[in-house]
């Protein structure tokens, strides 16, 4: 528990570093199959500015996806759907989202933010938030109800682009998901339940957490990209617990350690050894045929 409180000064700063709110894309509804609504009454859907963890979105009860495409001067075919982290309880839209999409439109993909369902919140947030990250069994406790849901509104978002990567301009085999934190949990629970329409071509996990103890590879699991620092005292271990799994099962799978950058760094610059991980994932998909058109 201990090490648990100690890094939530550090999440806060390394959160609320999060970029200046980006323009928003074409925004999809999805209709995920499973249970409507999310763990608690429905509250408005807010997208603002905290003093803690940056700009954010909280209170997502419906899933949806915004689309970001690539310029078709350099668009190469490539999807991919990013689910940004936030601890089930926030969605951190622009460092873990926005932003991110940007950079990968840079790269010629288009990028696909999902927003999938959270507890709600009120006015105690963020103090509740921070609470719970002292206590990482009844964080677990809190979530585990959103971990079906949360699948689902995955495989939605999976199942949507692929029903329409013609119209997206995305090649057969080449849609991936990338996750942060709890969004890595919900890419990781995407891509372990296998489902054929909704199954990424690769997985990027970066720092993700709470993804479970259970870690069941499925055969011809999809490459994957796990990223993590050293001294993340929130997730750091569920990044090595994931590449591994995918190792024993024989599976393609890469981890990338950085020494320092902590927890929640995204796609901001924070002056650590974690600002590389853009780059060393760049080389990834290079590697992996899926910058070329």
């Amino acid at each position: 528990m201990r090490k648990w409180m100690a890094a939530v000064p550090a999440l806060a700063l390394l959160i609320g570093c999060a970029n200046a709110a980006a323009s928003e894309g074409e925004r999809i509804r999805l209709s995920p199959a499973g249970p409507a609504g999310t763990i608690g009454p429905a509250k408005p859907e807010t997208t603002d500015g905290s003093l803690f963890f940056g700009t954010i979105t909280r209170n997502v009860s419906e899933p949806s996806l915004s689309v970001f495409p690539a310029d078709p001067a350099v668009a190469n075919g490539t999807g991919v759907v990013i689910a940004p982290g936030g601890g089930f309880h926030m969605l951190s839209i622009d460092n873990e989202g926005i932003g991110v999409a940007k950079w990968l439109n840079g790269l010629g993909i288009t990028a696909f933010v999902l927003r999938y369902r959270l507890v709600p919140t009120g006015s105690e947030f963020p103090g509740s938030l921070i609470k719970l990250l002292g206590d990482i069994d009844q964080l677990k406790a809190t979530v585990a109800p959103l971990k079906p849901l949360d699948t689902a509104d995955g495989e939605a978002a999976m199942a949507y682009v692929r029903a329409n990567a013609a119209s997206y301009g995305i090649k057969p085999g080449r849609l991936g998901m990338m996750g942060f934190s709890a969004g890595g949990a919900v890419t990781m629970w995407t891509t372990l339940a296998n489902q054929p329409q909704s199954r990424p071509d690769f997985v990027v996990a970066v720092y993700p957490g709470l993804v479970g103890d259970s870690i069941a590879v499925p055969p011809k699991a999809p490459p994957l990209l796990a990223i993590v620092a050293a001294d993340d005292k929130l997730a750091g271990e569920d990044a090595g617990r994931v590449a591994k799994a995918w190792t024993d099962a024989g599976a393609d799978a890469t981890l990338v350690t950085y020494p320092e950058g902590g927890h929640g760094f995204g796609i901001a610059k924070k002056g650590k050894a974690s600002d590389a991980w853009t780059e060393r994932t760049q080389q990834w998909l290079q590697a992996k045929g899926l910058l070329g058109k």
